[in-house]
């Protein structure tokens, strides 16, 4: 296949979009769904792949540009691996994850009230994928273990990173400096295998 040299990135959360291009190759030309004024598809997969696929699927038809999209989320073992494919939904209408991380300790809580004297083990999941119109060029997920924190921390990243402490670190996603996250999280393990298409 040939080098991509415009692509659009398929997402309306800044935070993601932001990660995803200091990613790229910095030869791609890159466009964002905002400079279409294009609104999110309804996310009615039952995996992070499948919902990615529907949003890299249908911005690509809306563009005519071949688009990477993200469908990425937070997996709790002891909540049943909830919050899962709906990680955003638990945000809300206006994507407030304090409202989601509070949600999250309320399960937490629910389920075992002495839950912070345990390790709960967690995983953010990436599944990234890349389509030109209905054909899919590739889908790949990639993960990073860890376990939640007892109460958030840090300003940095967004979503679920201040209650995310990855294995080996002592520090939230939400107080590491983003260099450091892009090295090691889940969108850059998902993107080392797409690397050969860019």
């Amino acid at each position: 296949m040939k080098k991509i040299i415009d692509l659009l990135i398929g997402t309306n959360n800044q935070g993601k979009l932001k990660e995803i291009r200091e990613l790229l190759p910095k030869y791609i030309r890159i466009f964002s769904t905002s400079d279409f004024n294009l609104k999110s598809p309804k996310e009615n997969g039952t995996s992070f792949e499948e919902n990615s696929l529907i949003k890299s699927k249908y911005f690509s038809k809306k563009t005519n540009l071949i688009c990477l999209a993200d469908d990425s989320g937070l997996e709790i073992d002891f909540l049943n691996k909830a919050p899962g494919i709906y990680s955003s939904r638990w945000a809300g209408r206006n994507s407030d994850f304090k409202k989601a991380i509070k949600k999250v300790y309320k399960e937490l809580t629910k389920k075992d009230k002495n839950w912070k004297n345990k390790k709960i083990k967690a995983r953010f999941i990436c599944a990234l994928s890349i389509s030109f119109l209905d054909k899919k060029i590739i889908c790949v997920r990639g993960k990073v273990e860890g376990t939640i924190s007892q109460k958030p921390k840090g300003i940095n990243g967004f979503g679920y990173d201040p209650i995310f402490i990855p294995n080996k670190e002592n520090k939230t996603f939400g107080e590491m400096s983003s260099s450091k996250k892009y090295k090691m999280d889940h969108r850059f393990q998902a993107f080392k295998k797409i690397k050969k298409f860019l």
